[in-house]
């Protein structure tokens, strides 16, 4: 995985969530594009994890295997 395919992912428009696949079979889950930052090098990416306050993932890029755009939540889980 190279730093402009992620940098990809997250520019899409409109943006769709998605799951980071790491090589130990660990995923991260990326709802919202500032949730992730990209060291300037493109070697390294921190991941934020939204469920765990002050929580963070410090990944090195070569270990990503995969992403997976998630599907949209249906209208009835989606913020009014």
């Amino acid at each position: 995985m190279t730093p402009n395919q992620i940098r990809e992912v997250l520019r899409a428009a409109p943006f769709q969530p998605f799951r980071i696949h790491l090589a130990d079979s660990r995923t991260l889950e990326v709802p919202h594009p500032e949730f992730v930052a990209i060291q300037p090098d493109g070697r390294w990416i921190i991941v934020v994890n939204p469920l765990r306050l002050g929580g963070y993932e410090l990944v090195n890029l070569p270990l990503i295997v995969s992403l997976t755009v998630l599907p949209d939540p249906p209208a009835s889980q989606q913020a009014a």
